[in-house]
């Protein structure tokens, strides 16, 4: 059966690149005029994404609605946002699994949808925004207003990292971030989205842009990781904070 995205964006630019990219992808995509029948396709099973434009009235709501869906009968869960703070945070609380940042791109959207689709089969008791993490001990340095903030990461994930920082870190979106990974001389650098943080220094950051090239270093490090898990110090994680943690979350109104 081939495989729709039930649509609910009246952004004209972002449904072109939204319609080639899905096009290209053998995806049909389903135009929704409203919040009810967005919902109405989700709930009778007619979709495998849900792509939602955050700017619409209503858009947290839909995407809220459809991750309480159970694992086995949810579609995954995209939103279309600018990179506004604390909008992101809205789409990650909401239960998003990905957002895509305008001005949207065919990559961007290729690897959203890859990414989420891959997920969604591997696991079905996991939250779409979780990811299997692993323990990795390597500098990481932050851009935030104008500083470099140095931090230790704690462990990582194809979607995102956890670290700990010499000093609390804000709540923000876009953060410039570079590291290198452990064995390696490949440095890693790009955009991510702080999504939780502790007075303490510890944060959770979601991947917002990387270069293909470093997402590809990215993922054979962790497969490599991944190969050798049954051993006790690596690990596996999530993109949560620990329960013991004291924290604050993105904005969600």
């Amino acid at each position: 059966m081939r495989q729709s995205a039930a649509v609910l964006c009246n952004d004209k630019t972002s449904l072109q690149a939204l319609q080639s990219t899905l096009a290209a992808l053998e995806i049909e995509l389903l135009r929704c005029p409203s919040k009810e029948k967005a919902l109405e396709l989700v709930l009778d099973g007619r979709c495998s994404t849900l792509i939602v434009d955050f700017d619409l009235p209503g858009a947290e709501e839909v995407i809220r609605m459809a991750a309480l869906l159970p694992p086995t009968q949810k579609p995954a869960l995209l939103a279309v946002a600018s990179r506004a703070w604390p909008g992101t945070g809205q789409a990650f609380q909401s239960g998003a699994s990905r957002i895509l940042y305008r001005p949207l791109d065919r990559e961007q959207i290729k690897d959203a949808l890859q990414s989420s689709q891959k997920n969604g089969k591997k696991s079905s008791k996991k939250h779409a925004r979780k990811s299997a993490r692993y323990e990795m001990k390597t500098l990481v340095y932050l851009e935030i207003d104008g500083h470099t903030l140095p931090a230790v990461s704690i462990d990582i994930g194809e979607h995102g990292l956890a670290l700990q920082a010499t000093e609390p870190v804000p709540m923000s979106s876009n953060v410039p971030f570079r590291c290198t990974l452990p064995g390696t001389d490949v440095t890693v650098h790009g955009h991510a989205d702080v999504i939780w943080a502790s007075d303490q220094g510890r944060a959770g950051l979601f991947f917002s842009k990387i270069a293909p090239a470093a997402r590809k270093h990215l993922k054979h490090w962790l497969h490599k990781r991944g190969a050798h898990s049954n051993k006790a110090k690596e690990t596996v994680h999530e993109l949560m904070p620990p329960e013991d943690a004291q924290v604050s979350y993105a904005a969600s109104e």
